[in-house]
Formats: C-alpha cells, sequence, structure tokens
C-alpha cells in the first residue's frame, strides 16, 4: 500500500492538469526543494520525503519533520540496509554496492534522515531505505555530523518541531564505491539548513575530508551560498522576508 502512495503521489506532483495547484508535504517548511533534474523521483514517506536522483543513485535532497514525538533510541535498531522498493534497479543503490566502502575509501553508510531522530516512530526502518544513505566518510559521520543531528534532537525537545533540509553536493571528484556494479556518483560534500516554522534558520556545509574533531558550528554557511552551491531554491513558497533570525545559538553554536 505504501508503494502505492508513493507512485501516486509521483504521478500527482508531475500531471501538466495539476502543475498549478499547491501541493503541501508536511516534511517540507515553506515548500520542497525545485530546481533538481526533471528525471528525479520524488519520494514521500510518513517520517521524511526525498528527490532521488537517477544519475548519481542518491537523494539531492531529503527533507524532514522532528518532533518529540518522533525521537527514539537508536542503540538496540537493526541497521537492516534495503534498496528503496519505491525506484527501479537502475535507479538505486544495493546493499552489496557498500561492500568494501570503509576498508577502501573509508566511508560509512551515513543516513541523510538520522536513525535516532525517528526510532521512536514504527516507521524508523524507512531511514535504513539507501535512497536516504549516502557514502559518508566515517570521520564527517562519526564526528561533525553526528554532533548536528544530535543538536537537532536537542532542539526539537527545546522547540517541539524542527524542520530539515540536507543533501549532497559534487563539486570535486571522488573515487567510487569499489562493490558497486553501476555508473554512480560519491558526494564531495554535505549541507543542511535546520529550521524553525517562524522562519528562523541555521545553514552547515560540510566537506568529505573533515576530521573527526571538527566542530560542526564552524561548517555555518548562508542560505544564499547553499542554494547558490546546490542549485536549489530550499523554501520555494517563503516571502522575501520569511527567513527571520540566526538559529545557530540554539544549536549550541
Amino acid at each position: 500500500m505504501r508503494r502505492c502512495f508513493i507512485i501516486i503521489a509521483f504521478a500527482f506532483l508531475t500531471s501538466p492538469a495539476l502543475a498549478d495547484r499547491e501541493i503541501h508535504i508536511v516534511h517540507c517548511l515553506q515548500g520542497c526543494p525545485t530546481g533538481t533534474p526533471e528525471t528525479n523521483d520524488l519520494i514521500v514517506r510518513q517520517i521524511y520525503a526525498l528527490s532521488s536522483n537517477d544519475d548519481t543513485k542518491l537523494a539531492d535532497w531529503v527533507a524532514y519533520l522532528v518532533t518529540r514525538e518522533t525521537i527514539g533510541t537508536s542503540a538496540s535498531l537493526n541497521r537492516d540496509w534495503k534498496s528503496d522498493p519505491a525506484l527501479d534497479d537502475s535507479e538505486t543503490l544495493e546493499p552489496d554496492d557498500y561492500k568494501g566502502a570503509h576498508k577502501h575509501i573509508k566511508t560509512d553508510r551515513g543516513h541523510m534522515a538520522p536513525l535516532a531522530s525517528f526510532a521512536g516512530t514504527v516507521f524508523w526502518r524507512d531511514t535504513n531505505y539507501l535512497s536516504n544513505i549516502t557514502p559518508q566518510r566515517s570521520e564527517l559521520n562519526q564526528g561533525s555530523w553526528l554532533g548536528l543531528e544530535t543538536a537537532e534532537r536537542e532542539l526539537t525537545w527545546k522547540q517541539g518541531e524542527v524542520w530539515v533540509l540536507t543533501g549532497t553536493l559534487y563539486e570535486k571528484p571522488e573515487d567510487p564505491l569499489p562493490g558497486a556494479d553501476e555508473p554512480h556518483k560519491v558526494p564531495s560534500g554535505f549541507w543542511k539548513v535546520v529550521a524553525l516554522e517562524n522562519g528562523q534558520i541555521a545553514g552547515f556545509i560540510f566537506d568529505q575530508e573533515l576530521a573527526r574533531d571538527a566542530a560542526y558550528c564552524d561548517q555555518s554557511k548562508p542560505l544564499q551560498e547553499i542554494e547558490d552551491r546546490s542549485g536549489l531554491d530550499l523554501f520555494p513558497d517563503a516571502a522575501a522576508d520569511w527567513v527571520s533570525e540566526d538559529l545557530r545559538a540554539d544549536l549550541g553554536c
């Protein structure tokens, strides 16, 4: 049933007769990002939405809403990696593609929508679909990236609801996954924007080469730079004056 919903949602969004309709996806604050290739697949699930790129085999962006109710403890949960059932085999990576990646290019399977942020829901297994995973250097994944994910959850406990957009950058060549049997691209970096409904935001860009002890606060970047480098309009429905205040201090920066 979930697969049918995803397909219907994509058809609805791309139908010329409905192109001028207002589409509301709870995970996207002020509209979902625009600017992705027309061949991308939009996938909407209970705990996140993402735009999967047929060429890179990864998501250009992932949007998710964290609430106090969605947060849980992930330590005992199984990382049962699976190809995304909403995508054709030619559009996504498979679990075997990641074999040998940590040994040869020092990458983890990095969650875009974090498991711990949705461990309090019955849908937490959906975070382990490979459409929500990227090859992310272990030093980054277990360092400043994890630090910002933790800060997002701490902010959620204070605010009740926190919206996050995150995605990939391809600004320099990276070694491919050694076990992959289809063309793909490994990101050279990642971006993330944390936002509140009132327009407070904080943006960050992370290079794959960051050391484990690098502070996530030092990766702060203005929204305009993130949009310029990603080629996306991240809040397409927002009024020109919607962005109000810097959220970095509330994230521990």
